[in-house]
């Protein structure tokens, strides 16, 4: 079993990861009647993207023997109507180092090549950009 998720009430749940025995909450956004107080899980959608993405490239990155430390991604979720359901998610990753242009596409490539990035919906726009120092 990967997860449990346990409905805390007030539109909060808790959710427990078996394997590193760490809990995280989602509560439902403002514009959805709730208090926004944590990720929402149409938040923790976007923000996986992001997080795989720089898991892959760490990947890669340990491979070429370089170091990615301190690399981040701005991530921007934008939700749609009719069903609700998010239409895009806009990424930033900004990275603290350079490398050759041959590194920088090798690590473009496999980032947007992710299992998340696979997993979700083509309908989804996702608009990525890398900004190398």
């Amino acid at each position: 079993m990967t997860s449990t998720v346990t409905y805390m009430g007030d539109l909060r749940t808790e959710c427990f990861h078996h394997s590193s025995q760490t809990t995280i909450l989602s509560d439902a956004p403002v514009d959805n009647q709730g208090k926004g107080a944590a990720f929402s899980p149409t938040d923790q959608v976007a923000t996986a993207l992001a997080s795989c993405m720089l898991t892959i490239m760490g990947i890669k990155a340990r491979d070429l023997n370089i170091d990615l430390k301190g690399t981040r991604a701005n991530v921007t979720k934008t939700m749609g109507s009719h069903p609700r359901r998010i239409i895009k998610i806009d990424i930033t990753i900004q990275f603290q180092q350079s490398w050759d242009t041959k590194t920088r596409q090798l690590l473009e490539k496999v980032a947007e090549n992710c299992p998340v990035h696979h997993s979700i919906h083509p309908d989804i726009e996702k608009e990525i950009q890398f900004v190398w120092s």
